[in-house]
Parts: structure tokens; C-alpha cells; sequence
């Protein structure tokens, strides 16, 4: 197992410095879902929300998310992302919707947060602007599908 590299030798959390890696193109893939009742997915997927189009609106909310997750994670480098795409998808055997977000730069440390954050960000506003009908809903499976690039390489989950 490899040490936790935000950590410093005393213990201490530090940003770790990137500054001698190689800028390389990065890719992150992360995934979730957001688990509701039939008839509320029925609403979103209907376009009969009372705040509008949840699902047009969880995206924006997605990709904006990703660009800020520097701002929420204290020791994430801020990033010149070069791609955000976030993709929610109705799924009536959920019941509810699957989100998946992929994110791209080149630069010298991974997208892997700002593509989870894209998903988990997406995810809530799902939840805020569906919770006057639904607030037994359920934000789960939010995971890291794929990464590529850097001196780790390639990742696929199992």
C-alpha cells in the first residue's frame, strides 16, 4: 500500500508539489445516482418540476462543481479543466437517475476529484430541487469508473 501522500514526514497535512511531475493529458470518469420514487422520476422526466428542468439544471450544477473543487477540498490543486461533460440518465429500474461525469486537463496532477465532485454536486441539486415531492430520496454509488494519465497510468474499476 502506498503512503498517503498528504501528509508531510511529521505527520502534518500538506499540498503535496506537483511541480517536478510531467504535464500529461489526464481523464476521469466517476459515477452515481440519485434513487427516488417512480412517480418523482416521473416529474423530472415529464418536465413537470415546479423549479424547472431538474436534469438540464443538475448538469450545469455538475460541470460547475468541477470547476470549483479546488474551492471545497482543501488540498486539491486548482485546475485548468479542459472538458467537463455530465451525463444524467433516467433509469426506471433505479427508479431514479445515474450520473456520470468525465473530466479532462493536461497538467501535472489527475482530475479524479473534480470528476467525483462533478457527480456529487450534480447528485444534490437533484435532490434540492426535487425534495418538495421526494425527501426519501437517496445520493449513493458515487465512484471512481476510470482515471488515465500521469505516472500511475490507467485505472478501470473492477
Amino acid at each position: 500500500m502506498p503512503d498517503l501522500t498528504h501528509f508531510d514526514q511529521d505527520g502534518h497535512a500538506h499540498m503535496v508539489d506537483v511541480s517536478d511531475k510531467a504535464t500529461t493529458a489526464r481523464t476521469a470518469v466517476a459515477a452515481g445516482w440519485v434513487k427516488m420514487a417512480s412517480e418523482t422520476l416521473e416529474i423530472i422526466t415529464e418536465g413537470r418540476a415546479r423549479k424547472g428542468d431538474v436534469i438540464g439544471i443538475a448538469r450545469l450544477a455538475g460541470i460547475m462543481g468541477a470547476k470549483r473543487t479546488s474551492e471545497l477540498i482543501p488540498l486539491c490543486h486548482p485546475l485548468p479543466v479542459t472538458k467537463v461533460a455530465v451525463e444524467l440518465t433516467p433509469d426506471p429500474d433505479l427508479p431514479g437517475l445515474r450520473i456520470e461525469a468525465t473530466v479532462k486537463t493536461t497538467g501535472q496532477t489527475g482530475v479524479e476529484m473534480e470528476a467525483l465532485t462533478a457527480v456529487s454536486t450534480a447528485a444534490l441539486t437533484v435532490y434540492d430541487m426535487a425534495k418538495a415531492v421526494d425527501k426519501a430520496m437517496e445520493i449513493g454509488g458515487i465512484h471512481l469508473e476510470f482515471k488515465d494519465g500521469g505516472k500511475s497510468g490507467r485505472y478501470e474499476a473492477p
